[in-house]
């Protein structure tokens, strides 16, 4: 602690300086060196460093280690689940702060680092990628603006410049690395609003075409947007749940007629219930024909891009305005990883770019924008590094493995499925989902597949899902996780006729 003795009290009238205005500085350093010591517990030193690391790293060893055997899915009331411990000023310290963990959080409901988890389109969460989470978290680098974070925000334009590439836009595009598929289909929309100049006078007669089929984070998307009242028109499916390009011409001549604005068509490239992919090629024409808005949410089906198999299918995105793709699914990263893809720059600075005067030393060329000039997010953390770094550790061969290795798995249970007596089938699988369900003798049969996921979530050791489709119950899969392979297939199918046997029989 800092003090002054009574010699130096005595010599300070002589200097010309008031002696309580020295004691009161003296305090403040003092004060703030009694801080600085507590605060300073924040900057663990090099042994500690490695001892919480050994920690960490031992659990998630542990984890995944035990990953095979653990269920997918674990039926808890959340009454059960034990509460977080309360924060205090106190520490709980590491090894209690996992234990919680084991307890509360990685025993209970959904697993998605479980390859049985094949009810939702999962995020992954490759181990790669965790590692450049830490040294991104390590580093902290401020990815929003270039002139604070220039390699950053450098290395992530060159995946969206890939990503770009994949699908076939122009050097010239734009795009932004976001949290997931809701935000970057709500980023895509507001810069077609921007780029077809709709102002809040003419939404209510502005039109918005889309599919039964499509997510609910575009319509939720319109509403943040302010674009809510905006006509929607959910245009007639072909039998395999794809819009009818047909059908869409008809609507958009039907509201020109009557004095309506036709502006968005959104298009799905891999539906979330069936897994369908638009007839994207057609679509783009019609919007070309018509100067509409051509967005196409790819979230889950934009990846497939890289394998030969389906990307004819998969071609139109080239000629959309904007695209999302969530690596988080296609390429098996953590939750959080999504993008969107705008073919022209300029309409996404429309819509997101500031001025503010706090940030004019940030003000750099307009030919390499900053992540915050052309999406809705001023802080944000550096996301590129969990895609970037499984991507040079690895190289592209295994995700492309992994995508066809999925595509077949989802054919191979369409098939295998149909042969157990009983189950009837979806339309055959375009990507990785594919819909079925059990239809008993006798009795309700949306009633009995209701009971037979209630009892495949009580066995646990896969996790489906299911969604209603022309109004009946029916069971889905969605093989997306890395993790997924033949056996668990096997296994499924195996679960199912067991629990379908069972069911019948009372």
């Amino acid at each position: 602690m800092v003090d002054i003795g009574r010699k130096e009290k005595e010599l300070l009238p002589s200097a010309g300086i008031n002696a309580n205005m020295v004691v009161g500085d003296v305090h403040l350093l003092n004060e703030l060196a009694r801080l600085e010591k507590i605060a300073k517990q924040l900057e663990p030193d090099q042994v500690q460093r490695t001892e919480l690391n050994r920690s960490v790293e031992a659990y998630a060893d542990k984890f995944l280690n035990a990953l095979p055997d653990m269920k997918t899915y674990v039926a808890d009331e959340p009454a059960t689940v034990p509460s977080p411990p309360a924060i205090s000023n106190e520490p709980l310290g590491l090894e209690e702060a996992l234990a919680f963990l084991a307890s509360a959080v990685d025993k209970t409901g959904i697993n998605p680092a479980s390859g049985g988890h094949i009810g939702y389109i999962p995020g992954g969460g490759i181990y790669a990628a965790a590692l450049g989470d830490y040294l991104a978290d390590v580093f902290n680098r401020y990815a929003g603006v270039l002139f604070a974070g220039p390699g950053a925000v450098r290395l992530e334009k060159s995946l969206l410049c890939w990503m770009a590439k994949l699908v076939g836009f122009p050097e010239s595009a734009a795009g932004d690395l976001t949290s997931g598929g809701s935000m970057a289909n709500l980023t895509g929309i507001v810069a077609g609003r921007a780029a077809h100049e709709i102002k809040a006078v003419d939404v209510p007669r502005t039109v918005v075409y889309l599919s039964e089929q499509a997510h609910h984070s575009i319509e939720k998307a319109l509403r943040v947007a302010g674009l809510g009242e905006c006509v929607l028109r959910f245009l007639e499916l072909d039998e395999r749940f794809r819009i009818s390009p047909d059908a869409l011409t008809a609507a958009i001549e039907a509201d020109q007629t009557i004095g309506l604005n036709p502006w968005l068509v959104v298009a799905s490239a891999g539906t979330t219930d069936v897994g369908a992919v638009d007839p994207l090629d057609e679509l783009a024409e019609i919007c070309r024909q018509h100067k509409l808005w051509l967005h196409i949410d790819a979230a889950y089906g934009g990846f497939f891009v890289l394998c030969d198999s389906v990307k004819e299918s998969l071609a139109g995105m080239a000629h959309a305005d904007s695209v999302v793709m969530d690596p988080h699914k296609g390429l098996f990263l953590p939750y959080g990883s999504g993008a969107v893809l705008v073919r022209d720059q300029a309409a996404m600075h429309s819509a997101f770019n500031y001025h503010a005067h706090y940030m004019q030393d940030a003000v750099q060329d307009v030919a390499m924008m900053s992540p915050a000039d052309l999406s809705p997010e001023l802080s944000r953390p550096f996301r590129g590094l969990r895609l970037w770094l499984p991507l040079m550790i690895h190289g592209l061969t295994p995700f492309r493995a992994a995508l066809d290795e999925k595509l077949l798995l989802t054919k191979y249970f369409h098939r295998e499925i149909q042969k157990v007596p009983g189950f009837e089938v979806g339309p055959e699988p375009q990507l990785s989902v594919a819909t079925y369900r059990y239809v008993p003798k006798k009795g309700d049969a949306d009633q009995f597949n209701k009971q037979l996921i209630d009892e495949l979530q009580i066995d646990g050791r896969v996790f489906v899902s299911s969604t209603r489709i022309n109004g009946r119950f029916v069971l889905r899969v969605a093989i997306l996780n890395f993790r997924t392979h033949r056996d668990t297939v096997d296994l499924t199918i195996e679960i199912l006729a067991d629990a379908a046997m069972r069911l019948a029989k009372t």
